[in-house]
């Protein structure tokens, strides 16, 4: 019962601290709408009927799993599904699905009228249409109808068509998928005999396969290089470059976490300042309840930026996996405020320095969160040293200008 009274009374003041310190979301709603404007952000439209392989495009240009695919897709109108990646506040790309058709039930013109209204908005923006056909589905007229008016009326708009599930006409008994591109004559023949029904409708003709990781094909995004290198004709190149970082498995966490990092460097920048006035105070222990406070608020703000809500609790989680030895250092650095005269301001250093690293840390922790990819805190924490020391020498160069 003693021990919960402690803990609440120690967490009471925290919390209120915390709040003190807690940046609004108007604030944060303006730093990133001032990075959207800059963002070279480009529209995929996928046209295809169900199982034709749209989303597992997606999934091959994200590398999100299926799951978050097929939840990330919202109802925009009655007859699309849009997704942007790597999210709604800040898309690099967003993956616009035309869904209906092929079903009986949906009027074929009313999904063109509903899409191209669609389309007209934002009419300066960067797009692509992706045209998902399956390699053995030759009836194809409703798509023809759509991507005839389509191109009628968004003819500055390139048109990809996309032939999938390849693996249905490869020889038996075949275990793989071939080299690219594949050279079957069963294979041509169909693409040739698709792509005649289609005539100038598309600008390019592409072949993938898109299968599951027990079905022991390897690649399983088969003729995504080809993908990319369509894209990169096909788009302007700022669009397209942006496009192939995503498409590069080791730099989709880079680029994600620099686009977002230009917002939280904002509040990383505020919040080390704050750190570093409320380490000036030569008490020793008694500024460490702000400075938690400070830093726990600073990672709440910074996980917003990057599209994830956490409590009080959750953001003190995520420093305990981010700080590893830097803890006993933080000791060390109030125990030092018992030296006269330069004590407090190696502790002002070092806080300052410290809560830079730590947002640092978190941008990589959440940014790896948001490209799909298992934070690795061993990577992190060594990158929070080399940003802790580089900060510091910032703050001591600062202070000789000064």
């Amino acid at each position: 019962m003693g021990r919960n009274i402690s803990v609440k009374r120690l967490w009471t003041p925290l919390n209120k601290i915390w709040q003190r310190f807690t940046i609004n979301e108007k604030q944060i709603a303006a730093h990133l709408e001032a990075v959207r404007q800059q963002l070279p952000t480009t529209e995929v439209v996928l046209i295809g009927k169900p199982q034709a392989g749209k989303s597992s495009i997606v999934r091959g240009m994200t590398g999100q799993p299926e799951d978050i695919v097929g939840q990330g897709f919202r109802p925009h109108t009655r007859n699309t599904q849009r997704y942007p990646y790597p999210s709604e506040e800040l898309p690099l790309l967003i993956f616009t699905d035309t869904v209906g058709l092929g079903d009986i039930e949906r009027n074929t013109q009313a999904i063109i009228e509903e899409l191209t209204q669609t389309l007209k908005q934002d009419a300066g923006r960067s797009r692509i249409f992706i045209l998902t056909i399956k390699i053995t589905d030759f009836a194809t007229d409703s798509l023809k109808q759509v991507i005839s008016q389509l191109r009628q009326d968004f003819a500055h708009i390139p048109c990809l068509l996309a032939l999938t599930c390849l693996h249905e006409l490869y020889d038996s008994p075949t275990d793989n998928h071939p080299d690219y591109p594949p050279q079957m004559e069963a294979m041509t023949r169909a693409a040739q005999t698709i792509e005649e029904g289609f005539g100038n409708l598309c600008d390019r003709t592409l072949l993938l396969d898109f299968t599951l990781e027990e079905d022991n094909y390897h690649p399983v995004f088969y003729g995504l290089g080809a993908l990319q290198d369509a894209l990169d004709d096909l788009l302007p190149k700022a669009q397209a470059q942006a496009i192939h970082q995503l498409l590069e498995t080791d730099e989709q966490g880079k680029a994600i976490g620099g686009l977002y990092r230009r917002v939280a460097r904002h509040y990383i920048s505020a919040f080390a300042v704050m750190a570093g006035i409320a380490a000036a105070v030569p008490l020793p222990f008694a500024t460490m309840p702000v400075l938690t406070s400070l830093q726990v608020s600073m990672v709440a703000v910074l996980g917003r930026v990057y599209g994830q809500a956490l409590t009080f609790g959750q953001a003190l989680s995520v420093i305990g996996t981010l700080a590893g030895g830097f803890f006993a250092q933080a000791v060390g650095r109030e125990l030092v405020k018992f030296v006269p005269g330069v004590g407090s301001v190696v502790a002002t250093s070092w806080a300052v320095a410290y809560t830079w690293a730590l947002g640092e840390g978190a941008c990589v922790y959440f940014g790896d969160l948001m490209a799909g990819k298992v934070p690795d805190p061993d990577a992190i924490q060594e990158l929070m040293g080399e940003a802790f020391q580089q900060a510091k020498q910032n703050w001591k160069n600062r202070n000789q200008d000064e």
